[in-house]
This record gives C-alpha cells, structure tokens and sequence, in this order.
C-alpha cells in the first residue's frame, strides 16, 4: 500500500488555513493541525490563546489530530528584536517577511521534518509549482500579493511546502469554508503584525524606544507641526502627527524624509507638485536572495517596494558592492529596510532589503 504522504498544516485560527486543511485531508493527505504560539507583549490583550481554540476548533470539526509548536524564542529574536532594532537605527523593517523565514518556514519546517512530516502547508495566497526547479508563482486571486512576504524562500523550503489555496480567490475559499462547515467561515481575516494582529505601531515601539516630541517641517523647512518622535515614522505615513499652520483647504499631508539626529521629520503633498522631492529612480540592495538558486544577473525585471503595489519595470544590475535596481519611472516613498521583491511575470524570483536609495 502507498504511504499517504503526512503534512503539518499550519493553522492560525482564520479561515485560509482551515480551508488548507480541509482541502489537504480531502485530497487523501494525512494531516495533522499545527498551531504555532508565538511571543507575545503583556503590555498587549492575550488573543493567542482564543486564536489556538479556534483552530482546536476547526481541528475539531475536521476530525484531525491537533498539537502546538512553541516558537516564542525564535519569534522574539528574529521577528520582534529584530523589527525593534531596525527602528532604532532610524529603518523601516517588513517583519513579516522575518517571520515566514525564520518562524513558519523556519522553526515550524524544522519541528515538522524531524517529526516525520513529509510537507508543510500554510494558507499564503501564493503557488509551488515544479519545473526544472521550484518556482514561487502568484496566486489566481489578484487582490493577495504574499508572495511578497515569501521572497526569502529558497529550493529547500519550497520542496517540502504546500499552497492549497494559492489556485483559489478569497470569496472562493470562503464558500469552501461553508462548504466544509468550519467555525472559521464568517471569520474576519486578520489585519496588523504578523501573529500578534492589529496594534498601533507607535504605542508599541514606545515600549521599547525612548522617543521625544520634534518639529514637523514643510520642504521649506519652516517648522509647521509636531510630532511624537521621528523614529516612529515611515516615508509615505499620511497620519500620527499633527500640522498646525495650514488653511482648512490644504491637502493632507506625507512624509518623505525624516533627521534622526535633529529629531525632525519633513512632509509634503501630492496635490503641491513642488513639494514633490522624494521620487527615487534607483535603490540598492546588498544582498540579493535568488529562490532557484541561481544567480540574477542583469536583466529586465520587475519589482515590488511594498505589498499590493503594482509591479514596476526596471532593470537589475550587479557590481562589486551588491545589486542596483533602476526604475523605469520614480518611485515614491521609497523605505530603507524595505524589502524590493523581483519577478519575471509571475514568477517571484527573489528579493532582498532596501539599503539606500540614490
């Protein structure tokens, strides 16, 4: 008799990795529901606990085996300590990109293999398909770009995961939810910072940073506001700080740059075209992770600088010091610490951390 090949599901609480789930068991795997417990803040409200009996839950409904990885170490060192010292350095991290590599397709691939799994799964809105290697591809559903968050992933990963919803849009998977009865059907999806959810950024980073009110400042650099403390900003943020001196019809502010040292941060406005100073044509990467293994050499390409951003054409080059990607049109609000996540039409190719911009 063929051995059914055993998956560890990762199962979050939410309705993606319950349809994950069901759908794997129907398809003849031997599954088990994995639920991951992370650290969490006591400054915060508990909600993995309630997010661990919903996935008891569907585990429940499914009528398959349920246990718990503890991967709080590993998620406090290298999602959350991490996230807090690209803060302090004046960055802007993408700890969900921290914690698929080091967390679920670190820690939790890991624990699985050595318990005898033959595959992991996640509910991730992206596909694994097998050609002369493994090709991280977008999924059918056009409002999820997470291959941007699995750009870290390379051969090893992606031989031993599974995407069973990546072929599916979400209104599709949330009627296979129904479909299979799961408590998770009319679940909202969650919003916010990778397992912990939905927190105010500033309030939790003070936490941890001593931070001081500064000046806001116009492209003039005349002083037009106040805000809470400049390592709290990202270029781009429209809110959490206050403009005193403008008239009821202007437009509502960005920032686009911010002096750590003077504790000021600088905004402008679309609608103004002489504000408009922070377009970048070129970023650099140092390191550049390549998911066939494969070296990137010069190329067109294209490149996401945030999720759900349309790709953008550029070209991709390479010199002693790491990688410059130029854009074909000025990007704005470009942050170092970003991650810039490369493709060739729908194939994600890789991708690494936005270290300047020239």
């Amino acid at each position: 008799m063929n051995k059914k090949p055993k998956v560890f599901v990762g199962v979050s609480g939410g309705v993606d990795s319950s349809v994950s789930l069901a759908l794997l068991k129907e398809a003849g795997y031997d599954v088990t529901g994995v639920f991951l417990k992370v650290w969490s803040p006591d400054f915060l409200p508990c909600d993995w606990r309630e997010e661990r009996r919903s996935a008891m839950r569907v585990c429940a409904t499914l009528d398959v085996p349920f246990m718990t990885i503890d991967c709080e170490a590993e998620y406090k060192k290298e999602v959350v300590d991490y996230m807090i010292r690209e803060y302090k350095e004046g960055r802007v991290p993408n700890p969900d990109v921290f914690c698929n590599k080091y967390v679920k397709f670190g820690i939790f691939l890991k624990k699985a293999l050595e318990l005898g799994a033959d595959f992991i799964a996640t509910g991730h809105y992206a596909q694994n398909l097998k050609g002369e290697v493994f090709e991280l591809t977008e999924s059918v559903d056009k409002n999820k770009y997470q291959s941007y968050f699995l750009y870290t992933l390379g051969q090893n990963e992606l031989s031993h995961t599974l995407f069973p919803v990546g072929h599916l849009t979400k209104p599709e998977v949330r009627a296979l939810a129904s479909k299979f009865e799961l408590p998770t059907a009319e679940k909202k999806d969650s919003q916010g910072l990778c397992f912990i959810g939905r927190i105010d950024m500033k309030d939790f980073l003070n936490h941890f940073i001593n931070t001081k009110e500064g000046d806001v400042l116009n492209t003039k650099g005349e002083a037009v506001g106040t805000h809470s403390g400049a390592i709290l900003y990202t270029i781009g943020q429209r809110h959490g700080f206050t403009i005193s001196k403008k008239s009821a019809d202007e437009p509502r502010y960005f920032v686009i740059s911010k002096d750590l040292e003077k504790n000021t941060i600088t905004v402008a406005s679309k609608e103004n075209e002489s504000d408009i100073v922070y377009s970048t044509k070129k970023i650099f990467l140092k390191d550049l992770h390549s998911i066939s293994g494969k070296e990137l050499n010069s190329k067109n390409i294209e490149v996401r600088i945030r999720y759900r951003q349309e790709k953008q054409k550029a070209l991709l080059e390479k010199n002693t010091e790491g990688y410059y990607i130029t854009f074909e049109n000025p990007q704005n609000g470009v942050a170092v610490g970003q991650s810039a996540v490369l493709y060739q039409n729908d194939i994600c190719l890789g991708g690494g951390i936005i270290e300047k911009t020239l």
